[in-house]
């Protein structure tokens, strides 16, 4: 990508960062006495979305241009994980999260990096059935669960 582009990018992430932080002062500051209420997280997902786009900003103003060679765009990819997208968000509610995250996952790390099937397959397993669990046992939060009542 090219640094004028990037020094766009910063300036709407910054900006969007910005907005998370300033919306989220009207988000309650408290939920039932605790410490923490529910405007800690976007506050904190817009302060680094804020610092990491100042940083960008930095790097591509300090860094001159360098004429590169045109990458040639790969489709066959984009269109995979386009399709898989489309698809994760058509399952998710029929097969549930833990099963079309791990498809979904399965199928983008192949599209990907072709190769290294186990790998590729325990990483998926861990990272969906380690999300719902984390989300839905310890947070008691609710997601999709397994067909038919499974687990």
């Amino acid at each position: 990508m090219t640094h004028s582009f990037d020094r766009y990018a910063g300036i709407i992430f910054l900006l969007l960062g910005v907005g998370f932080i300033t919306e989220s002062f009207k988000i309650s500051t408290s939920a039932y006495g605790s410490q923490v209420g529910p405007n800690i997280f976007p506050m904190g997902l817009g302060i680094l979305l804020s610092i990491l786009s100042a940083r960008l900003i930095y790097e591509s103003v300090k860094k001159k241009q360098v004429k590169k060679e045109k990458e040639k765009l790969d489709y066959k990819r984009f269109l995979i994980i386009l399709i898989a997208a489309i698809a994760y968000c058509l399952l998710l509610e029929v097969v549930g999260y833990v099963i079309s995250t791990f498809l979904f996952l399965l199928i983008g790390f192949q599209a990907m990096e072709k190769g290294s099937w186990l790998k590729t397959i325990i990483i998926s397993a861990l990272f969906s059935y380690g999300v719902y669990y984390l989300y839905s046992e310890l947070l008691e939060g609710s997601l999709p669960g397994f067909p038919l009542g499974g687990f």
